[in-house]
């Protein structure tokens, strides 16, 4: 009895920690990790408690506003997959006339950003976690599981890489041996080519094998790391020929409002987003390369920040940048009513 339970023991540290085991075990640790990030990058639109109207940007978003996470009866509706999907999934053009076509499954709401390029798969878990316990209910899907699958996988394909490797080394030894008989043979420094047709086979199955590889220890590296982690964006390209300029313009202009969502947590003219910096004038403040950048990789600039990485490519971070340089809005002159000078005691 006493050696099961130390290996009971040991299993345990070996997945959450020694810290884990007397704080409560892995299940507080992931709800601990849930709180914390759901209060970093959700509270702010959703509310500590997920109600409606509770967080201070709420009100000053566009339409659609967050759901009510704390509705027990819609909430209890989605399953885990279904929520991990909504915060971590591509964003879709929703411009009835330009955008992409949107199915009846799909979650298509520009206000709700992605974060499937800055946050790992399990700390989205750990989120979904939280979410859950705001409407009085309980996770199902197995994180531990899900790791231990992923982990078992990459040891699978490793294997396999490994066997495919020495079937290719033989196989390919084997042809260069026998095109040097054929060469000795020959005589007079006769110079046989290897058919590589003889182990073309093996060169196959190598290349399917280390692409197998490369896909389980990236699925690994997504669940336990930040994707855009280290990641650093080069500086574009931003030469637009003036014939060409109008129509980027438009199209960033639209991205910004009915894919990305940026009005969700920007301003302009005083309607938006009150979480990041008004853009009346960003045109004037912001570099448009930094703009570039900063869009496609918002960690990679600022570990710190609560922006999301969106998920922009190429093209559409060029328009969106392009769109926000034409930002230019005059300073407003300060009214004498509301912004009388503090007097210092």
């Amino acid at each position: 009895m006493k050696g099961a339970r130390l290996q009971v023991i040991r299993v345990l540290v070996g997945v959450c920690g020694v810290a884990a085991i007397f704080s409560g075990g892995c299940a507080n640790e992931q709800e601990k990790k849930g709180h914390e990030l759901y209060t970093y990058y959700c509270s702010d639109c959703h509310g500590e408690s997920g109600q409606q109207n509770e967080g201070f940007n709420w009100a000053a978003m566009p339409e659609p506003k967050p759901k009510d996470l704390s509705n027990a009866g819609e909430m209890g509706t989605f399953t885990d997959q279904e929520l991990f999907e909504t915060i971590s999934r591509d964003m879709l053009n929703t411009n009835e006339e330009e955008g992409d076509e949107i199915g009846d499954d799909d979650f298509a709401v520009p206000t709700m950003p992605t974060f499937k390029y800055t946050l790992s798969e399990d700390e989205i878990w750990a989120i979904v976690g939280h979410v859950r316990s705001l409407h009085g209910k309980k996770m199902e899907f197995d994180v531990l599981a899900r790791k231990t699958s992923l982990e078992e996988g990459l040891k699978t394909a490793q294997a396999q890489f490994e066997q495919a490797s020495k079937a290719y080394e033989e196989a390919e030894t084997k042809a260069n041996e026998e095109a040097e008989k054929k060469s000795e043979a020959l005589g007079d420094d006769a110079d046989v080519e290897v058919d590589e047709s003889l182990y073309a086979n093996e060169q196959a199955a190598l290349g399917k094998a280390k692409a197998e590889l490369d896909s389980a220890q990236a699925a690994l590296n997504n669940f336990t790391s930040r994707p855009g982690k280290g990641v650093n964006i080069q500086r574009p390209d931003l030469t637009t020929p003036p014939d060409q300029m109008e129509k980027l313009v438009t199209r960033g202009k639209q991205l910004y409002e009915d894919k990305y969502g940026c009005n969700a947590c920007h301003s302009l003219e005083g309607e938006g987003g009150k979480i990041g910096p008004a853009l009346d004038r960003a045109g004037f403040r912001l570099n448009a390369t930094w703009v570039y950048r900063w869009l496609k990789n918002p960690q990679a600039m600022d570990a710190h920040t609560r922006m999301p990485a969106l998920g922009l490519s190429d093209e559409d971070a060029k328009a969106v940048t392009l769109y926000v340089d034409t930002l230019r809005a005059e300073p407003t002159e300060p009214d004498p009513e509301t912004e009388k000078p503090v007097e210092m005691p």
